[in-house]
């Protein structure tokens, strides 16, 4: 028996409406009063080992940006409205909020995993005497925030239910199928996170798109339709 519902279809659906309400309104926090209340540095992620790391910010890291990049926020709410609608519109709501924040919590767990491995071999430089490499691995360990993991979780399912649909992207004559879209962007993500680091949790976005990927794959187990 199929686990999908018919939903109507909704252009700007309730859950991923409020998702992107919620984001930019606490992105408008951080650039007006965050400095004044070192708001951005108490729902940012740090690593288990900092001091500063709390756990709620498993959850408020996902809903906060950099304040001083718009871009930043601009990109990931548009990626959410743009694929994240589909999905609602496919599942529903309730399905769809779980999902969303199942993967801003996979891509969080891996990124605080990778960040305890670089924090013990910089430890262990430091105290092997090996100080370059101590300052080198301590380069790349640092707070995340962004809602980035969970909206790559939100890429990995479209592609997995709709594979052969075609997305347009600047500077890009042709039009690119998203599978091979996500598998590109998965793909250096991967690269990004193994060359060292370059300010981006990368394992991060790593970490949703597996998320998703594994969610979507046993929700669509046992169901009979296909999308394109």
């Amino acid at each position: 028996m199929s686990s999908f519902k018919y939903y109507r279809s909704e252009s700007f659906p309730p859950v991923v409406k409020n998702l992107i309400i919620i984001n930019a309104l606490v992105w408008i926090a951080q650039v007006t009063i965050g400095r004044q209340f070192g708001l951005t540095e108490k729902i940012m992620l740090y690593p288990v080992q900092d001091e500063h790391f709390h756990i709620y910010q498993l959850i408020t890291h996902m809903f906060a940006h950099a304040p001083n990049m718009i871009f930043h926020i601009l990109f990931n709410m548009f990626a959410l409205w743009m694929f994240g609608r589909i999905l609602e519109n496919v599942w529903g709501g309730k399905r769809f909020l779980i999902f969303y924040l199942l993967c801003g919590l996979g891509a969080a767990c891996l990124h605080l995993g990778v960040e305890t491995i670089s924090w013990n071999r910089m430890i262990e430089a430091y105290n092997s005497g090996n100080i370059e490499r101590a300052r080198e691995l301590a380069a790349s360990v640092g707070p995340a925030l962004g809602a980035s993991g969970a909206v790559m979780g939100v890429l990995a399912a479209f592609a997995y239910l709709f594979p052969n649909t075609e997305l347009y992207f600047m500077f890009i004559p042709i039009p690119v199928k998203a599978k091979w879209a996500v598998l590109a962007y998965a793909a250096y993500d991967l690269f990004g996170g193994l060359s060292g680091s370059d300010g981006v949790a990368h394992f991060a976005h790593l970490g949703g798109a597996i998320t998703g990927f594994i969610l979507v794959y046993f929700w669509n187990k046992t169901n009979r339709k296909r999308f394109y």
